[in-house]
């Protein structure tokens, strides 16, 4: 695992807050970003709400990392890049992550990080990619209909994200 896996982790964790169960989110019951379908089927059980409210950041690591960091091959991306699309593929799936990425680098977009993807993005200058990324996030996050309720947080999370982003890469690049 690449060391910006935990400081990503929990700048995530920051964004994604505590507890929540708005009415229009559409991922209902909330913990750490966790929604209770999905930490159900990650345990393989259903939970009750006072489960769902005693999760905490040590509970919900391993489950990131499985279902998001591991997905999006975040090992295999660029310092910077591996947050960002860490980042989209927890708020918007893995698949869509996937895909922002993909429109960025300019290849073909299928929603698959394979080699040509991979290969794409190491060959990018980090800091570039990073930017393209963001514009391409905030684009479709802006074609959503809940941007009107969600959109001011949003912009702020992608924008503070791309920030993050930028020192991780820079780092990235002093060490090398």
């Amino acid at each position: 695992m690449k060391p910006t896996f935990v400081p990503a982790m929990r700048f995530l964790l920051r964004h994604e807050g505590g507890w929540s169960n708005h009415p229009k989110d559409k991922g209902g019951m909330t913990n750490l970003g966790v929604t209770k379908r999905a930490w159900e089927d990650h345990i393989g059980h259903a939970v009750s709400e006072t489960e769902m409210r005693d999760l905490t950041a040590d509970i919900v690591t391993p489950f990131y990392k499985k279902r998001y960091w591991d997905v999006v091959h975040a090992d295999e991306l660029p310092s910077g890049v591996d947050y960002c699309v860490f980042d989209a593929a927890v708020n918007s799936g893995p698949s869509k992550a996937v895909r922002l990425l993909q429109d960025a680098l300019g290849v073909r977009i299928d929603g698959q990080l394979g080699p040509k993807t991979l290969l794409a993005a190491r060959d990018s200058p980090a800091h570039s990619l990073v930017a393209n990324y963001t514009t391409a996030r905030l684009d479709y996050l802006h074609s959503l209909p809940q941007w009107s309720t969600f959109g001011k947080g949003w912009q702020r999370r992608v924008e503070e994200v791309e920030q993050e982003a930028i020192k991780f890469a820079t780092n990235a690049e002093a060490m090398s």
